[in-house]
């Protein structure tokens, strides 16, 4: 199946999901979600998927996966079932407790996002993470990459960062936002509203993760 774009009924739906909470109403409505928000998702990621594999050839990706619209509310104080939006990710070849970067992860509802990068690293990685930061050669071509990217829009992020800069680093390190963080992931730009449900989406997806690629595939290599 190829993508063909997402119904603005979409929305809608997600809009009336995230106030009815309800698992009997999404049961009576499942087979419009699978319509408009899984299938047309499932689509997407299988396109993109043969579009990462090139701008990541010196990489193994994962096939993608689509993200469960159930939520995992065992530790959550918020026990709402349902997530608002439908979500994936075209991941690297790797063990979990490694830390593989994500090549992609889309999430679309009430609200939209897209991505990529090394979010969170485990323990060993963060280490090494950290001594690429505070490498003079590295740590400036590191810097030099993520300042071209935030310049287009994309946004550094990450999902656990400190206060203060790790021991062993002086507290005024030029680079000590970077030390903070225990990982880099890079946040897209706004989708915009003409491609968002056009088929379009997915030439814009793929552009933004060109512009990436080479970023990611730099760190993962000198993590590795």
């Amino acid at each position: 199946m190829a993508f063909t774009g997402f119904e603005k009924g979409q929305v809608r739906f997600f809009r009336l999901l995230a106030k009815k909470q309800d698992r009997a109403w999404f049961k009576v409505h499942k087979g419009e979600y699978e319509a408009i928000a899984e299938r047309p998702m499932k689509a997407l990621v299988d396109d993109l998927h043969a579009r990462l594999t090139r701008q990541y050839r010196k990489f193994a990706l994962r096939p993608p996966k689509l993200f469960r619209i159930y939520r995992d509310t065992r530790f959550s104080r918020d026990k709402s079932p349902f997530k608002t939006g439908s979500s994936a990710v075209i991941g690297f070849q790797g063990k979990e407790e490694e830390g593989p970067p994500a090549a992609l992860y889309v999430h679309l509802g009430v609200q939209d996002y897209a991505g990529a990068g090394h979010w969170h690293l485990p323990p060993g990685r963060v280490a090494r993470y950290r001594k690429l930061v505070a490498d003079e050669k590295t740590g400036r071509e590191l810097q030099k990459r993520l300042d071209a990217l935030t310049k287009k829009g994309f946004k550094i992020e990450s999902w656990e960062a400190l206060k203060r800069v790790p021991p062993g680093f002086p507290p005024d390190h030029p680079r000590a936002d970077l030390l903070k963080r225990k990982g880099v992931g890079i946040s897209f730009p706004k989708i915009p509203k003409e491609v968002r449900f056009s088929p379009k989406l997915r030439d814009w997806l793929a552009a933004r993760s060109a512009e990436t690629a080479p970023l990611i595939g730099w760190i993962e290599e000198h993590l590795s």
